[in-house]
């Protein structure tokens, strides 16, 4: 819509009121009206009467993309990388076909936990009922009978789900740096002599979301213990408030979305529930000797809030944690002395820097040692460091075994990413 168009409505609408001020009392009604819809028009909702319906493809097929056999998205017909822009001056729709992509994409990525990876499904809470919203998590066949090792994955905040690390560098780059996959991979490899038992957490799948129904914004909306008079009113009120708005909305006409409501997950309604209820149910009672953390960004964080919560526990079945570009912080999160003594000794992070891989990082805060990712750019971190953080665990797992403490910081023997 251009802006001569959205002028000529306005001057109109000031034509009219100029003429109805000169009128009887329905004149300055539908004046005051007009005032409404003057003070109320919004230019950027004005202009999503040209937009295009929000109706995407549900498949990567829909899209007309797939991943080639380097991990790469493409353009089917034309081999492009995925363009964001694929309508000029319509950033809104844009951002919500990006996020269409996005939901099949995640569904992409739980399909290949399940078939290449061969992790099964779990669902939680474990005694969850058919009618009660549910989340789930990855494991491995013996994620809980390896007597050895168990990996356990936990990513960080925002869109992406469990199997991912950033849905920005699936999409852009590749599935290898943007998801959990080759650490997986690596992991089960028995080849290599990891095999370690893995379990993906879910932590940013906290609640469902279904349309809300007239019946549930009348319940919620209900104030039946308010005074009959102050009922009346606000009933009053109401009515004429959905009067001056249908007499607008005409002329406004947005795209309407559909009002949600989320119930959330039971035991699961954060990620730091989430960590602990796995925790409980399933990562204290496998069968490993050594346990090791891989904890993305805040996923970082609420792994420091797992072991606030069960510290003796962690203590005593967790060898070594892997943080990358962590955001936890000991003193917010009041860790207490021995918390982050253990930390010092058992922990280490790989944090955004310029500085090549493993070079140690001077940090503010006296929790865990600090060594460089190898790359500048926070979603990279995990995937930079993947060689890094396996040395550390099996250096880890050697030291536990012979009583000698492990210092990360002062390792000599550092490793090169080129050397995977």
């Amino acid at each position: 819509m251009s802006s001569s168009f959205i002028t000529l409505i306005l001057l109109t609408i000031w034509i009219n009121m100029a003429q109805l001020q000169q009128g009887g009392p329905d004149e300055k009604e539908k004046t005051t009206a007009l005032k409404d819809l003057l003070s109320r028009i919004d230019l950027d909702e004005l202009m999503k009467k040209d937009e295009p319906p929000l109706e995407f493809p549900d498949t990567l097929e829909g899209f007309e993309y797939a991943f080639n056999e380097k991990g790469q998205l493409r353009h089917i017909k034309t081999g492009e990388p995925f363009v964001f822009n694929y309508r000029e001056d319509l950033h809104r729709w844009n951002q919500k076909r990006y996020e269409a992509l996005g939901e099949i994409i995640t569904k992409y990525v739980y399909e290949l936990l399940e078939k290449e990876c061969h992790l099964k499904k779990v669902t939680l809470p474990v005694d969850a009922t058919e009618s009660e919203p549910k989340s789930f998590i990855f494991m491995s066949e013996d994620a809980l009978t390896n007597p050895d090792k168990l990996m356990v994955l936990i990513h960080g905040s925002g869109v992406v789900r469990a199997g991912q690390w950033a849905r920005r560098l699936i999409i852009n780059e590749d599935l290898d740096s943007g998801t959990q996959i080759p650490y997986i991979k690596r992991a089960i490899e028995v080849i290599k002599m990891e095999g370690y038992g893995v379990i993906v957490l879910n932590p940013n799948e906290n609640y469902i979301e279904v349309e809300k129904t007239k019946a549930q914004v009348q319940l919620s909306s209900d104030s039946s213990d308010e005074p009959a008079e102050k009922r009346e009113r606000k009933d009053k009120i109401q009515k004429e408030t959905k009067k001056r708005r249908d007499f607008y909305e005409k002329y406004r006409n947005p795209q309407k979305e559909k009002e949600t409501v989320q119930l959330y997950i039971r035991d699961n309604g954060s990620p730091e529930e989430h960590a602990i209820y796995v925790w409980d149910h399933f990562i204290a009672e496998s069968a490993a000797e050594n346990i090791f953390f891989v904890a993305h960004s805040y996923g970082g964080l609420a792994f420091v809030e797992l072991m606030i919560q069960r510290e003796a526990d962690v203590k005593n079945k967790v060898t070594a944690v892997a943080l990358t570009d962590s955001v936890h912080n000991v003193w917010h999160q009041e860790a207490g002395k021995t918390i982050r003594e253990w930390m010092r000794e058992n922990c280490c992070n790989w944090v955004s820097s310029s500085e090549p891989l493993d070079t140690s990082v001077e940090s503010m805060l006296p929790d865990c040692p600090r060594v460089s990712a190898g790359t500048e750019r926070h979603e990279l971190t995990s995937w930079k460091s993947l060689p890094s953080i396996f040395k550390f665990f099996s250096e880890a797992s050697e030291a536990k075994n012979s009583s000698v403490k492990l210092a990360p910081t002062r390792r000599s023997n550092r490793i090169k990413y080129e050397e995977l």
